[in-house]
């Protein structure tokens, strides 16, 4: 069986696969609904579905050149991008919008004076400092944990996951 043959027999078949667990997956992810089980699913099964797709296009290039020359391929296409475009300029323009939230709360304890994180972890400034002093890092209770953890010459992550983890 040639390459040729491979691709006429399975490209598509393989698209509409990997398509409907994409769908599936996604409207499962919008609704909430499952999200340990869909994520992982949904990311890596939509990448591999991306082989199928090139080759599904390589099959069927002379029909979407005919859609192109005709017209019939830029409006789906405009209207595609433009759709993208209304979810992704705002999270490119603005730094708040869209984000991990792990990491936005991680940004704030670190960026946060001493002084205001450590009752938000049940502790004293002091105690806090205390700590830090431990892990070779000096502090005041007006600097924050990234700081603290610049002047020592120390990766802020480091300082602020050793904060945490000493409970």
């Amino acid at each position: 069986m040639s390459f040729r043959d491979i691709v006429n027999r399975y490209a598509t078949p393989f698209t509409t696969g990997l398509f409907a667990v994409s769908a599936i997956s996604g409207v499962a992810l919008f609704f909430h609904v499952g999200m340990s089980v869909f994520h992982g699913m949904h990311e890596w099964l939509s990448m591999v579905l991306l082989v199928p797709f090139v080759l599904h296009v390589w099959k069927n290039w002379l029909p979407i050149t005919n859609y192109l020359r005709r017209g019939w391929l830029v409006w789906p296409l405009a209207v595609s991008l433009a759709a993208g475009a209304v979810f992704a300029v705002p999270a490119l323009t603005s730094g708040a919008a869209g984000g991990n939230p792990q990491m936005a709360m991680f940004k704030a304890i670190a960026e946060a004076p001493i002084a205001t994180v450590a009752p938000v972890l049940k502790t004293t400034p002091e105690a806090l400092i205390a700590r830090l002093k431990d892990a070779g890092v000096t502090a005041s209770a007006e600097q924050s944990l990234a700081q603290a953890a610049t002047a020592a010459g120390k990766e802020t992550r480091a300082v602020v996951f050793g904060v945490l983890a000493a409970k």
